[in-house]
């Protein structure tokens, strides 16, 4: 549940209910890191929300009202402690929705959109902080992904696909499952991104058919080469990935988790992962591991 939220930069209970994001998934999302010394990557998380506005022809917030905003839900303004205020968490969740409004029926979008503004502010994810270290277990998922450039990347607000992938499993001890697409590529986890490590070069999913471009897989990937790392962006199969030195997942909320497990092949969390880690917590890319 939300600590507190605006919508359109009020507090409000809700939208309408035939706002397009609830027919029809008709929006995009960011979901932002939140440290003591304000919101992570929020630039980056911008830039994405922005492409995924152009790409589906919804008029992007003005940067202005949306920065006023986040600051003053994320505590990131002067007087405000909305971080300090939960506890010994070690930050807090924030989520941008942007839809594209109210519509009639059907699925024919309006000539003039009013999108719907929602940022909202969530308590931080409750993760075994073993995660982070001893690493994660992690299961292949039957569901695949189907192939649609145009959707490729951005985060549109229809998870249907990730939501019946993680619907696949209970047990508490697989902290991840990852999806293929019909051509049996490895493209990403229900939630996050990953990279395998072999023979010195960092390997990451092709994600220009289906995916999302994680903002933290990005800047993974521009600060490879200061980490004397060559990075691919290329097709991975799962007997490639099985083959992998190191494993690891990524997200905004994660940041950084080793994989331990993947199906019935054990990994160490190794060395790359660790350095990787400790560049982004350098870079106040991610929230250090509790």
């Amino acid at each position: 549940m939300a600590i507190k939220a605006l919508i359109n930069g009020k507090v409000q209970a809700g939208l309408a209910i035939d706002d397009r994001g609830l027919q029809y998934g008709d929006g995009v999302f960011e979901t932002i890191a939140v440290a003591e010394t304000g919101p992570l990557c929020l630039d980056e998380h911008f830039a994405r929300l922005r492409e995924g506005c152009e790409r589906l022809s919804i008029p992007p917030p003005a940067l202005p009202v949306l920065r006023a905003e986040v600051a003053l839900l994320s505590g990131s303004n002067p007087g405000s402690n909305s971080v300090s205020s939960s506890g010994s968490s070690p930050g807090v969740v924030l989520k941008i929705i942007l839809t594209r409004g109210e519509g009639g029926r059907g699925y024919a979008p309006p000539a003039e959109a009013r999108p719907n503004r929602i940022v909202a502010l969530y308590p931080w994810p409750a993760y075994p902080p073993g995660h982070a270290s001893a690493g994660v277990r992690l299961r292949f998922c039957r569901r695949r992904y189907g192939i649609n450039p145009a959707l490729a990347g951005i985060k549109h607000l229809n998870r249907l696909e990730q939501i019946l992938a993680r619907a696949e499993w209970q047990d508490q001890a697989i902290a991840e499952g990852l999806v293929m697409d019909l051509d049996d590529n490895v493209i990403e986890g229900t939630m996050s991104n990953f990279f395998m490590l072999k023979d010195r070069a960092l390997l990451t999913s092709d994600l220009h058919a289906c995916g999302v471009r994680g903002v933290i897989r990005q800047k993974i990937i521009g600060l490879a080469a200061g980490l004397g790392l060559a990075v691919h962006e290329q097709a991975i199969s799962r007997e490639r990935l099985l083959q992998a030195d190191e494993i690891f997942l990524c997200n905004s909320l994660i940041g950084v988790w080793p994989v331990r497990m993947l199906a019935d092949r054990p990994f160490k969390p190794g060395p790359i992962t660790r350095r990787i880690r400790r560049a982004l917590i350098g870079e106040n890319a991610i929230i250090p591991p509790c």
